[in-house]
């Protein structure tokens, strides 16, 4: 099994500097020697043996059950050694069966109705607050930022991606808006209090959804925002404007059509939508099996050729698209530093293995994004041709006139536990 898991690495590690010792004790090396150096040693014969044939599943949980130790360097510098290997983000040819399979059965574990959408979105986003409070920016945004310089700090990069956003939808005082997928609220507090809309806001995680009335609790009474927890599919009203960020990755391709449909039913015939959301460039894949057990059941990273044809078929009109490229990268390179920060912690919200599924999590998702063809999109959508202006000078106005609104009304940031 040793001489096996050698020829395999030895094929697919070309670059880095990796050393693997064994649990027999043997040592091998392998890349081009470029780079720091990274080493891992494996304490069990069963744990070679899963990474060796599906290691896009047992190499994250060989990591999470103490199995597979890093020695040098950290969990996220060898992952960034073994994601640059491959840019397509398919595994490497003997464990492509596997693959196979479960691209055959993508729909199957993909398939949403309201009552398992219910159960994916409490696995995940239903866990202590205090969690995500320790490594998320003051607002708990829970997405990719958007960093204007290098240097800019997650928080205010958290609020260009809310002015972003804002200087798409073009909205209007008194504006009906729907935000689809609302998380701890940030967003649907920014629309309402800047561009003064009348927002409604839908999730499906009880947490986030007291988290937000009670946000919404502290400014003064008013009928300008009304948070629910409804599935989208159930929203009955019209709305001027539509807005869902980071929850279109929990859709799935099956409900594709269904979504857009439902989306081009809410939307007036003046209206405008934006859809932020993870995408991979590569063309359509499967989500990782690790990533699918463990932190996003029911999950999935569409690629555009799967998500246009719904959008066409809906009857919607494609009017701006923009790629963020390494965004996220940063964005997630920020949650884990702030969340090893505070390791200690999370060891005692919940236990040693759960630290390590987190740490492990944030750095693959991280390394796909610095070192594979993951990307974020905003898809800009109507129902008519001229409802939007012909070029797109009216987002940096927008996105100043807000930049300097908020410069009057922002209050101090406080930590997202607060």
């Amino acid at each position: 099994m040793e001489r096996l898991l050698r020829l395999a690495l030895r094929h697919f590690i070309h670059a880095g500097n990796l050393r693997v010792t064994t649990a027999g004790g043997a040592v091998f090396t392998f890349g081009d020697g470029s780079g720091p150096p990274v080493a891992i040693r494996f304490t069990t014969r069963a744990a070679q043996c899963g990474v060796l044939f599906d290691p896009e599943l047992k190499f994250g949980e060989a990591y999470v059950d103490g199995t597979m130790i890093v020695e040098q360097g950290t969990i996220a510098d060898v992952l960034s050694v073994v994601f640059a290997q491959r840019r397509d983000g398919k595994p490497p040819l003997w464990a492509r069966p596997q693959w196979l399979i479960r691209y055959f059965y993508r729909r199957l574990r993909q398939f949403n109705p309201p009552k398992r959408s219910l159960r994916n979105v409490a696995h995940h986003y239903d866990l202590d607050g205090q969690l995500y409070a320790l490594f998320l920016d003051a607002d708990r945004q829970y997405s990719c930022a958007y960093f204007e310089t290098p240097d800019q700090t997650l928080d205010d990069a958290q609020i260009a991606k809310k002015r972003h956003l804002a200087a798409k939808l073009l909205i209007e005082p008194g504006d009906r808006l729907l935000d689809i997928g609302c998380g701890w609220g940030g967003l649907a507090l920014y629309l309402a209090e800047m561009c003064k809309a009348r927002v409604t806001a839908v999730t499906l995680s009880a947490e986030q959804l007291a988290f937000a009335r009670g946000r919404a609790s502290e400014r003064p009474p008013t009928k300008d925002i009304d948070f629910r927890l409804q599935d989208y599919r159930d929203v009955p009203e019209r709305f001027d404007r539509i807005v869902s960020v980071g929850m279109f990755e929990h859709v799935g391709v099956g409900f594709y059509d269904v979504f857009f449909r439902k989306c081009a039913a809410l939307l007036e015939n003046d209206g405008v939508m934006v859809l932020h959301s993870i995408g991979r460039s590569e063309g359509p894949n499967v989500t990782n099996p690790w990533i699918a057990k463990y932190i996003f059941p029911g999950g999935y990273i569409p690629a555009l050729s799967e998500v246009l044809p719904a959008i066409e078929k809906a009857g919607l009109l494609v009017t701006d698209i923009e790629i963020l490229r390494l965004h996220y990268a940063e964005t997630l390179k920020a949650w884990r530093q702030r969340f090893l920060a505070h390791r200690d912690t999370v060891e005692r919200i919940y236990d040693v293995r759960f630290a390590r599924m987190w740490e492990f999590y944030l750095a693959a998702a991280e390394m796909a994004f610095r070192e594979q063809a993951m990307m974020v999109f905003q898809i800009q959508l109507t129902k008519r041709q001229g409802v939007v202006p012909m070029t797109r000078d009216y987002m940096i106005r927008e996105a100043e006139r807000l930049r300097a609104a908020e410069g009057r009304q922002r209050p101090p940031l406080r930590l997202a536990g607060e």
